[in-house]
């Protein structure tokens, strides 16, 4: 292996490379700019993000009447028991020092007139724990978390700049290599950091923005790295549908404030499936959902609620319903499920470690353990926040004098013939994923899905050279072939992994 002498120009080595700008990747930020020079990169604007779409807030055990216990008990529940338990509890029992940051940060939490915390509840949650800001909590730490991110000297971010592939040998990380500006180039690090989020775009309906391809599950695959419990794909029963498509996301908090679940009879279809009914776990209210869909239409209702409450308490979800020409406090709202949210990922410890040298992985990338076959509404940004904060305690790299030498491919042009062929093949992904993959699977669909994308990885174009649509493609079908292979893997339901027995199929998928 040849080394090459490493040349201290800034343009190229950073202390922490950090790859994604959502909640855990700007929160990490913050904490390792205390130990020098940070990058950031994203491969669209700073703000596109899971992060910022998050509407609900963030859970933590905040008022007298909750437990750390019960916080436990119900993610546990949440995740069918299949939970790392002592992650759990190490991300709960850290919840309130978690906001108490964000507000030591300048979050706009609600409060009452006295200045305490208002709190809401959600699907799972045996108690009202979740802290929010409207109906656009994500939103609101994203922008809190970027505008320090700016202020603080030591941290330098580059928007559009896609991360190619981590620079490794031998279970040791040096770098990364991006394109930015049209060019090719390896940058290296002390500490590398992927934040990159979720996969939700290898479903044909997802509540993720345009960015969540499965960039870092496709990067961590490259390099040797293990991934755990890919098939536990949390799918939110609540997405505006109208002329046959999901438009955006209906916060799970609307129905922790009274909302309820309706059928195209008019009639609340939750009681005869779930005892906890409109708040029981997603993964039982995204089936259920997608079911009476199914059979004819699922409405979420809330006119029964003081109309004034529902305009202050969601503005968001109200003015963007208008456009739809629908009223939250006077219409029944059409809704169906979305792929939302992974709760597998690259396996890490409680620090963020993975199994090569100095690279991390957290937030909705990572596999932590905490949770399992299903998420609890609101831990997810609860643990970006915790294990992004726990992170700094594993050492980095002390200095770097000497690399490997990476090659760096040349880039090549789109051209009209490429971008129709990937962004069809982009589609099918989309398409097998969705219908074999989805709410509800079945073992003939998931091999028909396996074949289905081996054959379009047949016809993914090979010539010399980088091409960045070409390589998003590939991290596409490459997570979406190893989710496949994971739901193939697990044989019985669990979670967010639904399996019909063939003798169910027919009954139970009928349109």
């Amino acid at each position: 292996m040849s080394m090459t002498k490493l040349k201290r120009d800034p343009e190229i080595h950073f202390d922490t490379i950090i790859i994604g700008s959502g909640i855990a990747g700007l929160n990490f930020a913050l904490n390792a700019a205390k130990q020098g020079r940070v990058l950031i990169i994203t491969k669209k604007k700073s703000i596109e993000s899971s992060t910022n779409r998050a509407q609900g807030g963030i859970a933590a055990v905040l008022n007298k009447a909750d437990r750390f216990e019960k916080h436990v008990q119900d993610t546990m529940e949440a995740g069918s028991f299949h939970n790392k338990r002592n992650a759990v509890e190490f991300m709960v029992k850290n919840s309130p020092e978690a906001i108490c940051r964000l507000i030591e940060l300048g979050v706009p939490f609600a409060t009452n007139v006295q200045g305490k915390l208002l709190l809401t509840r959600e699907g799972g949650h045996s108690e009202r724990r979740i802290a929010f800001v409207g109906d656009y909590t994500g939103a609101a730490i994203e922008k809190t978390l970027l505008k320090k991110v700016a202020q603080n000297p030591k941290i330098t971010l580059w928007e559009h700049t896609f991360a190619i592939d981590l620079l490794t040998i031998k279970k040791i990380c040096y770098g990364v290599q991006i394109v930015r500006k049209k060019n090719v180039q390896n940058i290296f690090g002390n500490r590398i950091v992927l934040a990159t989020g979720g996969l939700g775009q290898i479903f044909y309906y997802t509540t993720n923005p345009s960015i969540s391809t499965g960039d870092g599950i496709a990067m961590a695959m490259r390099a040797d790295l293990k991934c755990r419990d890919l098939e536990f794909l949390q799918f939110h029963p609540t997405a505006l549908k109208i002329g046959g498509r999901t438009k955006f996301l209906l916060s799970e908090a609307l129905r922790g404030e009274g909302a309820i679940l309706l059928d195209r009879k008019g009639q609340r279809f939750m009681k005869k499936y779930n005892p906890k009914m409109d708040l029981a776990p997603r993964d039982i209210v995204a089936r259920c959902v997608y079911q009476e869909d199914l059979n004819g239409g699922a409405f979420l209702d809330i006119r029964h609620k003081p109309s004034h409450e529902i305009e202050l308490r969601f503005p968001s979800i109200y003015q963007r319903l208008l456009r739809y020409k629908l009223n939250l406090t006077k219409n029944l709202i059409p809704i169906a499920p979305a792929a939302h949210y992974s709760c597998g990922g690259v396996m890490t410890n409680l620090h963020g470690e993975t199994k090569i040298k100095y690279l991390y992985a957290f937030g909705e990338v990572a596999w932590t353990g905490v949770h399992g076959a299903n998420r609890l509404a609101s831990n997810s940004l609860l643990e970006a926040l915790v294990f992004s904060n726990q992170i700094l305690r594993s050492p980095a790299r002390e200095k770097m004098d000497q690399i490997p030498h990476f090659v760096k491919p040349a880039l090549q042009p789109n051209s009209p013939k490429l971008v129709k062929k990937l962004k069809s093949i982009k589609y099918r992904i989309r398409k097998i994923m969705w219908e074999k993959v989805g709410v509800i699977r079945t073992t003939k669909g998931l091999k028909e899905a396996k074949q289905k994308l081996d054959i379009l990885e047949a016809k993914l174009p090979h010539f010399p050279g980088l091409n960045i649509l070409l390589k998003e493609t590939e991290n596409m079908l490459l997570t979406a072939k190893a989710v496949t292979q994971a739901a193939l893997k697990r044989k019985k339901s669990l979670g967010g992994h639904y399996l019909l027995s063939p003798e169910k199929t027919k009954k139970t998928l009928k349109h």
